[in-house]
């Protein structure tokens, strides 16, 4: 796609509201289409790490301590590559050198985590697979911003969390296609009890890493740089000393609605950390009355796990279209509160559904998804679940969209990453020790937990303001109340 001509430069900064082309909802789609190989990535992540680090041996209590690459590769990469994007200006575009550099090393990632021989190794590549996504995500979401006329933030946002539904539930079914679609044995593992099926599902999640970013910026390049950026851009100190400068003063500057989604963020991520650690644990427990990793039972199980996510994230899929116009109307804030409610009542629910929960198989077996088709009852938390995930990855964000000068979007999407990846960063350092001691080892106790922390979620809502279309240096933080 040829690049629009650059209109004259304005006081509010990086191709202002006013200059920026609405496009087509083809190419809003084709523009965020890198994030169905991104999210991707992480749903094969959400749905195969835990289960990997078991076939390996690892101790139940120790599994939130394996998964820290996520939260500190984020704490560390995003706001620093959210803060140089802002200052990049290359014959590639501000943050396409980014997209691209982050896919390779997911790519990689990806190819290899299904080859770990042991517990060390496969930390060691989630290591290096969390680098590359978070290399890419904040200047992702950043191009995103800069690109749309913010009347199109919602579609815009909303488009990336519709694709992540998409993309997690790809990654979540795809060892169930392989085993009931395609003929694949459940039970054929290797040496180290890796199922095949894995092994096949993460070089699908390599290719789809690459390919994807490529047809997103070769179809919908970046906006050129005005002159007045590229002399912002210039002037600005480029050593990494005064990048975390900028990281600190942005700190500082913090816009209010930032500051106000502090808490819900806390125990949004906290809880929902929780439960990709032991969802596939407590429906082994719950459904299959199993603790052993390495049995046939705990292989349903994973399935099973992996079916749920599969359909939680059709759910949010399908709502994230659904929640723009709703959005417009009621305001992100609010649909956001409710959401997170009806994901906080779905994890409560979901550990007390027994193995009663149904025994003939239903039309979901045609969907390749026959385990919770036995289990009717899990679609019932699912429904909660994909709801409160296609508002967690849509609507936050056009708070944040509206609230944030556009020449520093890339540092403030990466600051609010921290606001992610910090409650992560505390569930893999603490949550060891809570499991052992008030949730008894557990893991349908950890799941019961996890939704009282989505509920407190839901609560901390209330003193969000929705922020106001469009941003002038005179009003740079503006806020609206909510419109009934």
């Amino acid at each position: 796609m040829a690049n629009p001509p650059t209109a004259p430069s304005s006081p509010g900064g990086a191709n202002s509201a006013t200059q920026k082309p609405r496009l087509s909802l083809l190419r809003v789609v084709e523009m965020n289409l890198g994030f169905l190989g991104l999210q991707f990535s992480f749903g094969l992540q959400q749905a195969n790490m835990v289960p990997i680090y078991s076939w390996l041996g690892a101790d139940e209590a120790r599994l939130p301590l394996l998964q820290l690459a996520g939260p500190m590769t984020g704490l560390l990469i995003q706001p620093l590559i959210g803060a140089l994007s802002d200052r990049t200006d290359s014959s590639f575009g501000r943050r396409t050198p980014y997209f691209l550099i982050g896919a390779v090393l997911c790519s990689a990632g990806l190819f290899l985590m299904p080859l770990s021989v042991s517990i060390l190794m496969a930390a060691s590549l989630l290591w290096l697979l969390d680098a590359g996504n978070n290399i890419t995500m904040e200047p992702y979401r950043a191009y995103v911003s800069d690109r749309l006329n913010p009347s199109q933030h919602e579609i815009g946002f909303l488009s990336q969390s519709a694709f992540t539904g998409l993309a997690q539930f790809l990654a979540f079914l795809s060892p169930s296609i392989l085993v009931y679609w395609l003929g694949f044995d459940r039970n054929a593992v290797d040496a180290h009890h890796i199922p095949r099926i894995t092994h096949i599902a993460f070089l699908v999640g390599a290719v789809l890493s690459i390919s994807t970013i490529l047809w997103s910026v070769l179809r919908v390049r970046e906006l050129p740089l005005t002159a007045d950026e590229k002399a912002r851009i210039a002037a600005a100190p480029s050593s990494p000393l005064a990048t975390l400068r900028e990281i600190g003063q942005a700190i500082v500057e913090m816009p209010k609605a930032m500051r106000q989604m502090a808490w819900m963020s806390l125990f949004q991520w906290y809880g929902f950390s929780i439960y990709w650690s032991y969802a596939a644990l407590s429906i082994g427990r719950s459904v299959y009355q199993t603790a052993d990793k390495t049995s046939p039972a705990f292989r349903d199980a994973v399935l099973t796990a992996q079916q749920l996510g599969a359909f939680y994230n059709l759910i949010g899929f399908a709502a994230a279209f659904a929640m723009v116009p709703v959005a417009r109307r009621l305001g992100a804030k609010q649909i956001h509160l409710i959401c997170l409610a009806l994901a906080g009542i779905a994890m409560l629910i979901l550990p007390h559904i027994g193995p009663v929960a149904g025994t003939a198989p239903t039309a979901f077996a045609a969907m390749a998804i026959p385990e919770l088709g036995r289990h009717l009852l899990l679609l019932l938390p699912a429904i909660g679940l994909g709801l409160g995930w296609a508002s967690i990855m849509g609507n936050p964000y056009v708070i944040l969209a509206g609230s944030i000068p556009p020449e520093r979007t890339g540092v403030y999407m990466g600051i609010f990453n921290m606001m992610i990846v910090i409650p992560m960063l505390l569930n893999g350092l603490t949550f060891g020790l809570l499991y052992h001691t008030l949730l008894h080892g557990d893991p349908r106790n950890a799941l019961s937990f996890a939704g009282v922390l989505l509920l407190c979620a839901s609560v901390t809502m209330i003193w969000v303001k929705n922020p106001k279309r469009g941003f002038t240096p005179e009003n740079p933080y503006p806020e609206e109340p909510h419109v009934s």
